[in-house]
């Protein structure tokens, strides 16, 4: 089966399960905390594609991912349970996306990143946040990046759409004009 269509099977039960019991955004805030677990340790998935390790041990594993030192509902326990026991722990990282996606669909909320030079201050996240939320109509999820190596200036993603505004790019389209530009003189 593939990929994307098991995932989204799964990431579908789950969100329905959650909605019926009133924790789906609880177990939102666990599938976001372990697909960003995915995303930094990408040592969590060899651990549980490991045929070695225990069920009890990958699903202590997922929850500390998920959940950090806290305690994981135990919808979620259940889920993961289940997903462990049939197996498709290798489709874990997936599954958790796609809840992202679909809880998001759902409950309209949009994305973006902002990625700067330096540091941005909280006030000036909160407005960007806002008025994004505005032109999109929908509630902001807005992670902010520092990426020193854009030189100054931002990138500005939000949900497929990007805006560049930063000096590394700007310098490379100057540079690219006089490469343009001098090839015609030749």
């Amino acid at each position: 089966m593939e990929v994307g269509i098991l995932s989204m099977r799964y990431a579908k039960a789950l969100l329905e399960y959650a909605t019926e019991k009133g924790m789906a955004k609880r177990i939102y805030q666990e599938m976001y905390n372990l697909s960003y677990g995915f995303y930094s340790q990408p040592q969590l998935r060899a651990t549980l594609d490991n045929p070695v390790v225990s069920i009890r041990e990958k699903l202590a594993l997922v929850c500390a991912a998920a959940d950090g030192d806290g305690e994981s509902v135990r919808e979620f326990v259940r889920f993961v349970t289940l997903v462990l026991r049939n197996k498709r722990e290798g489709y874990l990282q997936f599954i958790s996306l796609m809840y992202l996606d679909l809880y998001r669909k759902l409950k309209h909320i949009g994305v973006g990143r902002l990625i700067t030079a330096v540091p941005v201050d909280k006030a000036t996240e909160e407005r960007i946040r806002q008025a994004a939320a505005h032109v999109l109509h929908a509630d902001m999820e807005l992670e902010t990046w520092v990426v020193p190596e854009i030189e100054g200036g931002f990138i500005f993603d939000i949900n497929d759409y990007r805006l560049d505004a930063s000096v590394a790019t700007q310098l490379k389209r100057v540079k690219q004009q006089f490469i343009d530009k001098n090839r015609r003189i030749v």
